[in-house]
């Protein structure tokens, strides 16, 4: 589709909405436009204070928004156990889920409260678990998974021998692992939800190269080049906003005609702005042996299963 935009969203009225790290940036941005195209939209973020301002916010921009907040930490797999045992009780149906929540090279190896490397179980192995523990809500909205992913997955390798980066850390590999995770999860999760009759529509997307919180809270307090890029005349020519950003989250998690098991991103040069559409999917996020064998062991890590 052309310069698809948010007035393309069809109304959303009467579907609950999830998001994940919706207290700012992209996925603040999102839980905006879903709002406001009638969704119900409960953020999930760890800052209390940032909630209540978000919550503020899209009040202020959509007077009848129907939005909540919720706590949790998602380096800690207790808290999103909590999370997801308070929404079970509710017992509402999911619509949407978008994973969204990150963080981004970190200048030095930092682990969750479970032990997992920060960016391998915040990115990924906390949504997993978050999946997995409302699967019940999911199949009965026959809910849109969204997974975040990035163009950073093109660089990825899956080292399923050390996910945790016990030796060797590097920044961008770790960050790259992460995505590339995201992406062969939202794939295996398509293909598990049609051999298993969950009834979901799984897809991933990514921002493109947008100016977030996300690179301020990464590599810029070890001094990265990225930052500076972002917001120098010359980045903002590669870059876009987070508005910008989160149209390619926005289409895969509402576009009717969605392709299962897809991928959305911006369509300018290098998938790094521009209109969302298709986005290009790496060799190795397709390989189905290493998905299931990271499946397998993302359940061994967190302790939680598909069922």
């Amino acid at each position: 589709m052309v310069n698809w935009t948010t007035k393309d969203i069809p109304d959303q009225s009467g579907r609950l909405a999830l998001v994940t790290g919706a207290t700012g940036g992209l996925g603040l941005e999102t839980a905006l436009d879903l709002a406001g195209a009638g969704a119900e939209v409960v953020l999930v973020g760890r800052n209390a204070a940032k909630g209540a301002d978000a919550l503020d916010l899209i009040r202020g921009r959509h007077r009848d928004a129907v939005v909540s907040f919720e706590q949790a930490d998602l380096a800690d797999l207790s808290s999103v156990a909590a999370l997801a045992e308070r929404l079970r009780a509710s017992g509402r149906p999911i619509d949407i889920l978008i994973n969204n929540a990150g963080v981004m090279a970190l200048p030095k190896r930092q682990t969750t409260v479970d032990g997992f490397e920060m960016q391998f179980g915040v990115n990924y192995l906390s949504h997993f678990a978050l999946t997995a523990r409302l699967l019940p809500l999911l199949t009965a909205g026959e809910a849109r998974v969204v997974q975040l992913s990035s163009m950073a997955h093109r660089g990825g390798r899956i080292r399923l021998d050390d996910l945790n980066y016990e030796t060797g850390y590097r920044p961008w590999p770790v960050y790259q692992q992460s995505k590339l995770a995201m992406l062969m999860f939202a794939i295996e999760l398509d293909r598990r939800s049609r051999a298993k009759g969950w009834g979901l529509t799984s897809v991933a997307a990514h921002p493109g190269f947008a100016r977030t919180d996300l690179i301020a809270n990464g590599p810029s307090s070890a001094g990265g080049l990225l930052t500076g890029l972002a917001h120098s005349p010359l980045g903002r020519l590669f870059s876009h906003s987070a508005a910008d950003g989160a149209l390619p989250t926005l289409m895969a998690a509402t576009l009717r005609e969605v392709r299962p098991g897809g991928y959305y991103g911006p369509q300018g040069r290098g998938e790094m702005k521009g209109p969302p559409g298709v986005a290009k999917i790496e060799p190795q996020a397709l390989d189905p042996d290493v998905a299931a064998r990271l499946w397998t062991e993302s359940e061994r890590l967190t302790g939680v299963a598909f069922a």
